[in-house]
């Protein structure tokens, strides 16, 4: 009979044999879903989204000018995520990414740390080890 620490080393051993490239896939897609949904949703209402750059977003910093940032915003969550999904220049497309997390983290939505802590956690794996064998 097995014991349960030896059931754990050959189940740790089994975990162990996991290519990098398996979770790399999972959290470029992850990560891609996650910005790309941010992009649909300011593109379904552009003129509500400048609004929202206005009155929520931006409110504490009103020299930062609404529209342009709506429209910068919108293009990183959309071109990143695609560089980062097809495994094209992904360390330096997580650098915007990174940036955006932490900027909505310490200026927008400090009490929804869980979700950034989620989303920096993907992009500093990617931005560390790289988009794996299965990219560009």
């Amino acid at each position: 009979m097995t014991s349960w620490t030896d059931r754990a080393r050959k189940l740790r051993n089994l975990a162990e044999t996991i290519p990098y490239s398996v979770p790399a896939v999972l959290a470029r897609a992850a990560i891609a879903g996650i910005f790309w949904r941010a992009a649909a949703t300011k593109l379904a209402n552009f003129d509500l989204t400048i609004a929202l750059f206005q009155d929520e977003y931006l409110r504490n910093l009103p020299f930062l000018p609404s529209a342009p940032m709506a429209y910068l915003a919108t293009t990183v969550e959309i071109a990143m995520p695609a560089l980062i999904l097809a495994g094209l220049l992904t360390r330096l497309a997580t650098l915007p990414l990174i940036g955006m997390t932490l900027f909505i983290q310490i200026f927008v939505y400090p009490a929804s740390w869980p979700d950034h802590l989620i989303w920096l956690a993907l992009l500093t794996l990617l931005l560390a080890r790289g988009a794996g064998v299965l990219s560009l």
